[in-house]
């Protein structure tokens, strides 16, 4: 029992809700607004960031919106005013309820996420216009019908299953958020895309929903559905876009996903408001896909399928690996459609049906390992639902802890899945089966309430319509396309189906109710009825498309893409009667009703071509070589649009309609200015020529268009004989045309144009035309099928069926609007119900009765299912057609006249044959009868033939052919050519040396050589290219860069110094030439060898200087080692390795025994090439033995036959028997098999024959038999030539006298011959015995030897074998090695790139400190040379040493050309520094103090200028040797930084190594774990114990012999090792004995010397002085004229005294009536400050009296002052960070740090930012107050 949510039960709790849902359709101002918005969205970039700025759009709406649009939660929408209803056309009388939605069959399971679950044990799912409610443990369903009447798009369940969201579509569709269980209307969300909505969900917390629409706006849209508000939308992409999802663990995070692409979406807060910015998933190098499902991981990375079947794991926007199985094999077979995290788990649910679980923690830290991307992972668990199974989406129950889910499957099914993974598992259940994909077929029972329907899927149901179940399903192997249940006169029963398939195939189906058969034991029936196949025939080759009975049963015609119709004789069997052709495919079948005289059949073409056939007869049947029927009474109606005709007529007609309303009131004017009697004025006649002007400029007419190609035709009936409806599509849509048949029919079907003679327009059609029609039983309603998916009742005439107006009508949105367009309707035999089936794959049942008569008709029962016929068990089972390619009826029929006619041509040869095999036997009857005759009556071969030029022309025949069959033959002559080269390379060119066996001649020995196959290629490049070698160090490059390096800064080094030593010696000899005119020559002269001899004492101790400090640097530290001792230990630790064994769990294996692939392919190689070197030599030495014994063997037959030549001299009785010549055996010559020759081919091709012929009853393989039987006798007849050869042969005697015959001489010489024979004979016997004993004995020695190397050769194959398994077992570890060995590689290459940077460093720091040391020491150097420049007792000392010491001004060189204000103000501000200094400097001296840049009298000028060189050569030295010493803080600050740099790739190499360790043991171990064969000798084990071998030898320890003795040998050299390095420690102990007996005696002698120095120096000096300083003074020259100079300025001075002292006695007059007068205008000012203070106090009174009204202003100006000046304070802080940051990027090759930013400054800033305009206004007057004050 189906009912349909019925919400007036609930009435509206709010008044304006009803007013809000009334003004949805465009009074709603935010409709409007959200619409205009949604218009304006920019295109989706790859990264983009758009948003709606919520707080603006807030801030311009009136509180009075605000409180319309805040919804209470308690509040909710009335259903009845907000779903769709039928509509009907106004005052057309027809009932809103004429039909009702009573149940429905299907399921649309291609749609994406159509499976949601509300409780447990409801399921929601969309079906076209409605959300279907379905009670999984009754059945029942609940229906909620859209409210625009276009569909649903989308659905979900709120995370809380209290809310449902339907997207809906159509014209700006809406989303309904329903109440559950209530189902009434909660929130309504206007304007969130144009069309229709794609996929809705809510965030983890449910508070948001996200909505993705479908084009053509693709728009992203975030709600805050409980306020009913958009939160922020943008453009989602440009192509469909399929799901969209919130992160659960990142609530600001959302992806969405479709069509080749991936997007991820993040919420974030701007300085505008909230924003959302996407970024475009980047495929990489990875192929691109449509990504159906995907699932968002904790840690942000999103894991999604692809087409197929792999996962895409994702981080920040690209791909980090690809996740598949073992062995490159796919996680699907398919697109994963679905991903589930449940409860720590990862599920993916595929379209092969199949639901895996993966781990989670693997695939989260899944990274690749080499350059594929791929990383492999088996599933924990998984489950196959079934075969045809293709889920597409899942939910899991809302049963705590269950774990059972709810599968969608796109092939026609819910399931219901068990996947607890456990024993106890469920196996999935199918809860319910529907069509898969769009309804083909549909018909109804015309006597019962019956529903058959196909579809595409192979399937045919029956359904009850009235009980509204499922009755039965057969399945087939191709898709149903058209169905029809045959009528009462066919079947009496109603249980007869014919169904059209997509093959061409027509199957006829039987419908019976099996309980109704006769009960068998054993036999259970279940089910209320059952389909049986009763026939199958194949007329067509294309699908099905019409089917139809005649109105009398008798025939049955088909009609199918293949442009043919096909008519059937009706009967027990369906007999083919005969096909047409007609000029398009068929799109509809109608016979003639019986009102119609004629029993013609009418076929609709798609093309708009429409053709009536009169039906054939009967009896009929076609007996020729096709079915195709002729001279059938045929007529064509070829469709020609005339809708612009219809459109022009109206235009035409609307022009003439407003031309006669005019002239109407023309006339009405004219009328009343002739009643008025008076003559019609100029603008009254001007104002009607105007409008007669712009009446002649009438618009062109609509122009006539025929479309190309010609517009579909959907459907047609007969309105009466000859004529016909038809509804067309495409252009021209919108009109029913009312067609008749022409009466002239002799114009070709391709180049006929008939057009309507009459139309009916219909209302609403323009671009959604009828798609199929059915009459009412009462046939007064016609019922249309709309391409919209919606229903139409049309009222008609019952009399004449006919349409009328067409105008009232009754509509109802059923399928979906977009891709749901009515395929078939139907009305019940009762008229009480009327079913449609639609594109979407849904089946609805519509009942016309009301809801008390359909209660009515429930409780009678279910309908009535045929019973089956009585011979229903006995006949037999019909054969089905289920072969695709099958030939149809009349390509069968076609084959068959094919066949006979070639069976009567093979008559006939046969016939001819015979004639011609009589004829020939004749005629050699007559030959030989010729023959018989005498010669001279015979005649002549050319008397035979009647003409030669038969012959000629038979002979060139048979060239002819001959050379045909040649050109035949030829390919397969190559192809058994290139066959026989194959097979030569593959088995024979490969083999060095087949098996040879050589046997001895007197004895049972064998000996075989070994059978060799060619080396590989790897293995012959590597014996040409012999042992890799492995060089290690730095390269020469490197070495050679480093010395060139190190040359460099030497070279700066050595070149730098003598100019500086050179610039110092200048300044230094400068200055004792200025004065040398004041003092006498000799006195010159000896100051200058003073000078001299200093300059080489500083010289000689600067040299000595350094050579202590080379010898100090050199002197090793006191824990420093000998370097030939650290080298020793290191090759000792190097090559000593680690003596633990290789089983052992710490074992370390050394660095040159690690073993890699290619080692271990080397040592592969190796061994093979050694085997091979050993098996050749001894091949070879078996093939010379053998052919040895082939000489031997014709030296053998050579003596057996001077043997049987000499014993045919001897007597019988004196014969020895001679020794049997042996043969050579086919084993041991076997490349006699491969020579052949013409004769043993054409033997084995006769052999072949021979075998070829026993084959049938011997069932052997005969091309063996044939080739042993081949090889046998070629044994034979060489053995018998070999026989015959030796054979003995009858010499007779040499003569025939006999012995009493012979004379004493001849009797002498007879004996001596014999003699000589007999002894001949035993040489010639013992040559043969000796020679084969010979080759007996060589072979047997050679036989021992092959059998030591046999153990040999087994023993490198174990060896071989163990190298092949370490081999596999290394390709396992190759990747992890190779990655491994590439991370220390590159982390070694870095660390040796760090440390020749450091070197690099090291030395250019080393080269700045001897800089530094360099310009110190100059700096000293001037400053010495001033201070001997000053001599001794200068009284300018003090002031020349002043102005030697100044800091003075100096021009840097830039770089660049301009400097910036903050470098000026910046030097400013240093110059006016320098200034104070200096000022403070020149204040010390007092009012006394002397100028210091003007040599002051009495001074030297020379000396001046020379103290202002030497000055600035010390401020050159100062800025030089600042550079530097800036310049090495900045070396050593990269020092530091590439020291721990250092560190940190250090500890990263030894993790590297560490891993590699690792790595390597773990490969130990695996090595370990191979089981090696050594086999051993009972003398070579030595594991026992108490003098008995031990039953277990598994911790016994196997070494090599040689490896036994080295070891042996290493311990006596170790032994002797250790001597020799104790008697070396011995000496070594006696020579540091002496060495620190030299060193107490050396200090001793050195303490000496230094106490006489001290006391010589107390002796002269009279104390201690440094004895350096005193061997580098000389005598002052300038000493002694400074001194000269006093004594004569002294005079010079104290006669200026005395004049300066008359003159301060004037001056301090003068200052006394200065002071006078200045003391009479200080007391006018008191007297006038009296005055002012006066008027000011005064002034103060009057202001304190004006009110306190600016007394507020005051504080704000006082608050704003303190704010302004805080704000200048931060600014003034910002400056000087500024200049900071300015002064530090000035500075050349120094690091740039980041400014200080003062805490302050953002405080003043957001301050000032947030004050508004009002701060401007204080800001002002403050400054004009401080002006004032000012």
């Amino acid at each position: 029992m189906t009912e349909e949510v019925a919400l007036q039960d609930y009435p509206p709790e709010r008044p304006d809700a009803l007013d809000q849902s009334r003004d949805e359709q465009g009074t709603d101002p935010q409709t409007a607004r959200t619409a205009k918005l949604g218009a304006n969205e920019p295109p989706a970039n790859v990264e983009v960031s758009c948003g709606v700025e919520i707080n603006e759009a807030r801030a311009g709406e009136d509180d009075e919106d605000k409180k319309r649009r805040t919804t209470a939660e308690h509040l909710h929408y009335d259903y009845e005013e907000l779903c769709s209803k039928a509509f009907t056309t106004a005052d057309s009388n027809i009932p809103p309820n004429l039909l009702q939605l009573s149940y429905s069959f299907g399921y649309d399971c291609k749609r994406r996420a159509n499976l949601q679950l509300l409780d447990e044990s409801t399921l929601a799912f969309m079906a076209g216009n409605v959300l279907v409610l379905l009670d999984v443990r009754t059945k029942e369903q609940r229906y909620v019908r859209s409210c625009s009447g276009g569909g649903i798009g989308a659905i979900m369940t709120h995370p809380t299953k209290r809310y449902l969201a339907v997207a809906e579509k159509g014209e700006l569709p809406n989303i309904i958020i329903y109440e559950y269980p209530s189902l009434r209307p909660y929130r309504l969300l206007r304007g969130g895309t144009g069309q229709a909505y794609s996929f809705v969900n809510f965030n983890r917390e449910g508070t948001l929903l996200a909505s993705v629409g479908s084009a053509p706006d693709y728009m992203l849209t975030l709600w805050d559905w409980r306020e009913e508000q958009v939160m922020l939308r943008c453009k989602a992409f440009s192509q469909d876009v399929y799901r969209v999802t919130f992160s659960p663990d990142n609530p600001g995070q959302l992806t969405t996903s479709g069509s080749g692409h991936i997007k991820f979406w993040k919420m974030a807060n701007t300085f505008t408001g909230l924003k959302l910015q996407g970024m475009l998933g980047k495929f990489g190098k990875t192929a691109l896909t449509d990504i159906e499902g995907y699932v968002e991981l904790p840690d942000g990375k999103v894991v999604s399928g692809s087409e197929w079947g792999n996962m895409l794991l994702w981080d920040g926007g690209l791909i980090k690996v690809e996740i598949c199985r073992k062995e490159g094999r796919t996680c699907h077979a398919g697109t994963i459609q679905q991903f589930a995290l449940d409860e720590g788990e990862l599920m993916t649910i595929g379209t092969d049906g199949a639901v895996r679980c993966w781990d989670f923690e693997t695939i989260d830290a899944a990274d690749c390992v080499d350059d594929s991307g791929l990383f492999e992972l088996e599933p924990m668990n998984e489950v196959m639902i079934g075969r045809g199974v293709s889920l597409s989406s899942m939910v899991k129950s809302s049963v705590p802890d269950s774990t059972f889910w709810f599968a969608q499957d796109s092939n026609g099914g819910i399931w219901k899945l068990d996947l607890s993974f456990s024993n106890l598992t469920h196996d999935p259940e199918c809860l319910f089966s529907f069509h898969a994909g769009a309804i083909e077929g549909m018909d109804v029972s015309g006597s019962s309430h019956l529903m058959a329907t196909t579809a595409l899927d192979c399937s045919v149901r029956i359904f009850d319509y009235l009980s509204n179940k499922e009755l039965t399903t057969i399945r087939f192997k191709q898709g149903g396309t058209s169905l029809t249940w045959a009528p009462h006169a066919v079947n009496s029963g109603e249980g007869l189906l014919a169904v059209g398939f997509d093959d061409g195939v027509v199957r006829l189906l039987e419908l019976y109710n099996p309980q109704r058969l006769r009960v068998v034991a054993g036999i259970s029936r279940s089910g209320d009825a059952e389909l049986r196949l009763k026939q199958a025939f194949k007329p067509h080759n294309a699908p099905v498309t019409a089917i139809s009975y005649e109105r009398d049963g008798e025939m049955m015609a088909t009609g199918s893409v293949d442009c043919t119709v096909f008519f059937f004789a009706v009967g027990g069997r369906y007999e083919p009667i005969g096909f047409i052709s007609v000029p398009g495919p068929v799109q509809g079948l109608q016979w003639a009703p019986h009102s119609h005289e004629r029993n013609s059949l009418l076929v609709a073409c798609q093309t708009g071509h429409v053709v009536e056939v009169e039906a054939p007869g009967l009896g009929g049947v076609s007996v020729g070589s096709s079915y195709l029927l002729q001279n059938l009474p045929i007529r064509h109606f070829c469709f020609h649009s005339i809708r612009s005709r219809i459109e022009r007529d109206a235009e035409i007609a609307r022009r003439q309609v407003v031309k006669e309303k005019r002239k109407k009131e023309r006339e009405e004017r004219l009328r009343k200015v002739k009643e008025a009697s008076r003559e019609p004025t100029e603008e009254e006649l001007q104002e009607e020529e105007l409008q007669e002007e712009e009446a002649g400029k009438e618009a062109e007419l609509p122009p006539i268009y025929i479309p190309s190609p010609p517009s579909p035709l959907f459907c047609m009936f007969y309105s009466e004989p000859g004529a016909f409806w038809l509804s067309m599509g495409g252009y021209d849509s919108g009109y029913l045309y009312h067609c008749k048949f022409s009466e002239q029919q002799g114009v070709d079907p391709a180049d006929r144009r008939d057009e309507p003679f009459s139309f009916l327009p219909i209302q609403g059609t323009d671009r959604n035309p009828i798609l199929s029609t059915c009459f009412s039983p009462a046939r007064r309603l016609l019922l249309c099928g709309m391409q919209d998916g919606s229903v139409r009742a049309y009222p008609v005439d019952a009399a004449n069926a006919a349409p009328g107006a067409m105008q009232a009508y009754w509509a109802l949105n059923l399928h979906d609007g977009q891709g749901g367009a009515v395929r078939q309707l139907r009305s019940s035999h009762d008229g009480r119900f009327v079913l449609s089936a639609g594109a979407d794959g849904n089946i609805f049942s519509l009942s016309v009765v009301t809801e008390e008569e359909l209660e009515d008709a429930l409780r009678r029962g279910r309908a009535a299912v045929p019973s089956p016929c009585p011979s229903l068990e006995a006949e037999p089972l019909a054969l089905d057609i289920e072969d695709p390619t099958a030939y149809s009826i009349e390509t069968a029929k076609q084959r068959l006249e094919l066949d006979r006619l070639l069976r009567e041509a093979e008559l006939r040869r046969q016939d001819r044959r015979k004639q011609l095999a009589e004829l020939r036997k004749r005629f050699q009857a007559l030959l030989q009868l010729n023959q018989s005759l005498p010669a001279h009556a015979r005649l002549q071969p050319t008397e035979f033939e009647l003409d030669s030029c038969f012959r000629e022309e038979a002979d060139r025949r048979t060239a002819e052919r001959v050379r045909e069959v040649r050109r035949e033959l030829a390919w397969e002559e190559e192809r058994h050519r290139i066959g026989l080269q194959k097979m030569q390379r593959r088995f024979w060119d490969s083999v060095v040396c087949d098996t040879v066996t050589v046997a001895a001649f007197s004895s049972d020995h064998k000996l075989s050589t070994y059978r060799l196959l060619a080396l590989s290629s790897m293995v012959q490049e590597l014996s040409e290219r012999g042992p890799d070698t492995q060089a290690g160090g730095p390269s020469t490059e490197e070495q050679q860069a480093a010395t060139a390096g190190q040359k460099d800064v030497n070279d700066k080094t050595i070149k730098a110094e003598p100019t500086d030593v050179a610039a110092v010696l200048v300044l230094e000899r400068r200055y004792p030439q200025a004065g040398g005119s004041k003092l006498a020559g000799r006195q010159a002269e000896k100051l200058r060898k003073a000078a001299e001899k200093a300059e080489k004492a500083r010289t000689k101790i600067e040299k000595r200087r350094m050579e202590w400090a080379e010898l100090y640097a050199a002197k090793p530290s006191k824990d420093s080692e000998d370097p030939e001792d650290v080298r020793a230990i290191q090759l000792a630790a190097e090559y000593l390795g680690d003596f633990k064994l290789k089983t052992a769990k710490d074992f370390t294996v050394p660095e040159h025994l690690r073993i890699n692939v290619e080692k271990k392919k080397a040592q592969l190689l190796t061994l093979d090439r050694q085997i091979y070197q050993k098996k050749s030599e001894m091949n070879a030495r078996v093939l010379a033995l053998r052919d040895s014994k082939v000489e031997l063997i014709s030296q053998l037959r050579l003596l057996s036959h001077q043997l049987q030549a000499l014993q045919g001299r001897l007597p019988p009785e004196k014969r020895r028997p001679p020794p049997a010549v042996p043969t050579m055996a086919p084993e041991e010559m076997p490349e006699r098999r491969l020579r052949y020759t013409r004769t043993t081919l054409q033997r084995y091709a006769a052999l072949r024959a021979e075998a070829a012929r026993d084959a049938l009853s011997l069932q052997q393989e005969e091309p063996w038999d044939v080739l042993e039987l081949l090889w046998q006798e070629i044994e034979e007849e060489e053995e018998r030539v070999a026989k015959e050869d030796v054979s003995p042969r009858d010499h007779g005697e040499p003569g025939t006298r006999t012995a009493g015959q012979l004379t004493e001489l001849e009797q002498e010489v007879l004996e001596v011959e014999e003699i000589r024979n007999l002894y001949l004979q035993d040489v010639l016997l013992k040559q043969m015995e000796e020679g084969m004993c010979r080759f007996d004995a060589e072979l047997r020695i050679l036989r021992a030897e092959k059998v030591g190397l046999d153990v040999q050769m087994k023993m490198a194959d174990l060896r071989h074998v163990t190298l092949l398994e370490e081999l596999l077992l290394l390709n396992d570890f190759q990747k992890r090695e190779t990655t491994l060995q590439d991370r220390l590689t590159a982390r070694g290459q870095e660390e040796k790139e760090l440390r020749l940077k450091m070197e690099e460093l090291k030395q250019q720091l080393e080269l700045k400190k001897r800089e530094i040391a360099r310009l110190q020491e100059r700096e000293k150097a001037i400053a010495t040379s001033f201070q001997a420049s000053l001599g001794e007792n200068n009284k300018f000392a003090d002031f020349l040493t002043r102005v030697f010491k100044k800091k003075s001004k100096r021009v840097k060189k830039k770089d660049k050309i301009g400097t910036d204000e903050e470098d000026s103000d910046e030097d400013s501000e240093e110059e006016s520094d320098w200034d104070d200094d200096e000022e403070d400097e020149g204040s010390e001296g007092g009012a006394d103090a002397l100028n210091d840049s003007v040599c002051p009298p009495n001074c030297d000028p020379e000396l001046f200028e020379n103290t202002l060189v030497l000055r600035e050569h010390r401020l050159d030295v100062e800025e030089l040797l600042a550079e530097e010493k800036k310049n090495a803080d900045a070396l050593k600050k990269e020092k530091d930084s590439l020291a721990k740099k250092e560190k940190i790739v250090q500890s990263s190499l030894k993790a590297a190594e560490g891993d590699l360790e690792l790595f390597n043991r773990e490969k130990q171990q695996k090595f370990n774990e191979l089981d090696v064969v050594v086999p051993l000798r009972l003398h070579q084990i030595e594991f026992v114990s108490e003098g008995a071998l031990h039953a277990k030898l598994d911790s016994a320890l196997v070494l090599n012999a040689s490896a036994l003795g080295r070891l042996h040998q290493r311990i006596r050299e170790l032994q002797q090792e250790k001597h020799q390095q104790g008697e070396l420690y011995r000496q070594a102990r006696q020579r540091h004995a002496q060495l620190s007996l030299d060193r107490r005696g050396m200090e001793a002698r050195i303490h000496e010397l230094e106490v006489r120095c001290e006391q010589m120096m107390m002796m002269k000096f009279g104390k201690l002085v440094d004895v350096e300083a005193v061997q580098t003074l000389s005598g002052s020259r300038m000493l002694e004229e400074m001194r000269q100079e006093g004594r004569i300025r002294e005079a010079e001075y104290t006669q200026e005294l005395r004049v300066w002292q008359e003159k301060v006695v004037v001056a301090r007059q003068a200052l006394t009536e200065v002071t006078r007068e200045h003391t009479e205008r200080l007391k006018a000012l008191n007297s006038l400050l009296r005055q002012q203070k006066e008027l000011e106090e005064k002034l103060n009174a009057r202001h304190r009296k004006m009110g306190t009204q600016f007394q507020g202003h005051r504080q704000a100006e006082e608050e704003e002052r303190q704010r302004l000046q805080q704000l200048i304070q931060s600014q003034m802080g910002e400056m000087e960070s500024l200049r900071q940051e300015i002064r530090v990027l000035s500075r050349k090759g120094g690091p740039v740090l980041p400014p200080a930013q003062p805490c302050s400054a953002p405080v003043a800033v957001m301050s000032a930012r947030h004050r508004g305009h009002t701060t401007y206004g204080h800001t002002a007057s403050t400054n004009h107050g401080v002006e004032k004050t000012v």
